[in-house]
C-alpha cells in the first residue's frame, strides 16, 4: 500500500466520522412533540419543536413525547354496585401530557398508570351507588372520575380533560327484568294515551252534539218566530180586509161558527175563548135565519 492509498483511506474514515457526529448532533423535533435530553445519564433539558444540536456521545435524546390530547379506551371492567350486582363498564379517557419531564421520570408507563387508576377509582365510585343510581348518574360518575384522575395524575405531568362511560351493562337477569319493566311501562303509556284519546273523542262528540242541538233549537225558534210573524201578518191582512169591508154582526158570527171546527181540531186546545159580542151576533144571525125560513118554504124558492 502506497502513501496515496493510506491518505485516501484516512480521508474516508474522517468523512464517515464527521457524518456520524453530525447525525448524532443535529435533531429535528416535530410540532406538538417534546424531547428529553440526558447528558451522561442525567436530565439536561427538554427540547421543543424545531432544530436543535446535541453534544455527540455525551447527550442522548429519549423517545419523543406526544403533547396532543390523547384518547384511550379501556376494556370493560366488572364493578360491584352497592346492592351487590356486578356491572360491566367501558370507559374512555381524554388526557394530555403537560410536563414531559414528569411524564418521563415520575412514572414508567403513564398509559398503564392511567388505566389502573381509572379502574380503581371507578370501583370506588360505583361501589357506593346502587344499580339504578349507576344507570341514571353518568354525569355524576364522570365528574367524580375526572376529579380524582386529574388530581392523581397531576404529579405525573398529565391533565385529564374528560372521562366518559361508553356503556354500563347490568347482569343478563337484570337486563331481562328491565326489558319487561320497560315493556310494561310502554303498554301502560299506550293504554293511557288510548284512554285519553277516547275521552277527548267523547268530549268532542258531546260538544258537537250540543252545538248541533243549540243550532237546531235556534233554527226552530227562528222558524217559529217567522211562522208567528207570518200568521200575525196574515191576521192583520184579514182584519184589514174585514175592516175595509165593514162587516155586520151576522157575518162575523157566521165566520166564527165556520172556524170552530179548526179551533177544536188541535189536541192542545182545551179552552175556547168566546167573545162577548158573539151572543149579540148569534141573536142577529138567528133573526136572519128566521127571516130566511119562511121565504125558504115558499113555492118556487130554491
Amino acid at each position: 500500500m502506497n502513501g496515496s492509498d493510506a491518505v485516501t483511506i484516512a480521508l474516508v474514515a474522517i468523512a464517515i466520522f464527521v457524518l456520524v457526529v453530525l447525525s448524532r448532533s443535529v435533531r429535528i423535533v416535530p410540532q406538538a412533540r417534546a424531547g428529553i435530553v440526558e447528558r451522561l445519564g442525567r436530565y439536561q433539558r427538554t427540547l421543543g419543536a424545531g432544530l436543535t444540536l446535541l453534544v455527540p456521545f455525551v447527550d442522548r435524546l429519549n423517545p419523543l413525547i406526544d403533547l396532543r390530547e390523547q384518547v384511550v379506551s379501556f376494556p370493560p371492567q366488572p364493578v360491584i354496585t352497592e346492592d351487590n350486582l356486578v356491572v360491566s363498564i367501558d370507559t374512555v379517557i381524554y388526557f394530555q401530557v403537560t410536563d414531559p419531564k414528569a411524564a418521563t421520570y415520575e412514572i414508567a408507563d403513564y398509559i398503564s398508570g392511567v388505566e389502573q387508576l381509572t379502574v380503581t377509582t371507578l370501583r370506588n365510585v360505583v361501589g357506593g351507588l346502587t344499580l339504578e343510581q349507576t344507570l341514571t348518574s353518568r354525569d355524576q360518575i364522570n365528574a367524580a372520575l375526572r376529579g380524582v384522575l386529574d388530581e392523581a395524575t397531576g404529579r405525573w405531568g398529565l391533565r385529564v380533560n374528560r372521562v366518559e362511560l361508553k356503556a354500563i351493562d347490568p347482569p343478563p337477569t337484570i337486563q331481562g327484568a328491565m326489558e319487561q319493566q320497560m315493556r310494561a311501562e310502554r303498554d301502560k303509556r299506550a293504554a293511557v294515551l288510548t284512554a285519553e284519546g277516547f275521552k277527548q273523542s267523547q268530549i268532542l262528540t258531546a260538544e258537537g252534539e250540543r252545538a248541533a242541538a243549540i243550532l237546531r233549537a235556534e233554527g226552530e225558534r227562528e222558524s217559529q218566530i217567522l211562522r208567528a210573524q207570518g200568521e200575525a201578518e196574515a191576521i192583520q191582512t184579514v182584519f184589514r180586509a174585514i175592516h175595509d169591508g165593514n162587516p155586520d154582526q151576522e157575518l162575523l158570527a157566521y165566520q166564527y161558527l165556520q172556524m170552530l171546527p179548526e179551533i177544536a181540531r188541535g189536541d192542545s186546545n182545551k179552552i175556547w175563548i168566546v167573545p162577548s159580542e158573539l151572543g149579540k151576533a148569534l141573536e142577529g144571525l138567528g133573526s136572519v135565519v128566521g127571516k130566511l125560513g119562511p121565504d125558504a118554504n115558499r113555492p118556487g124558492t130554491g
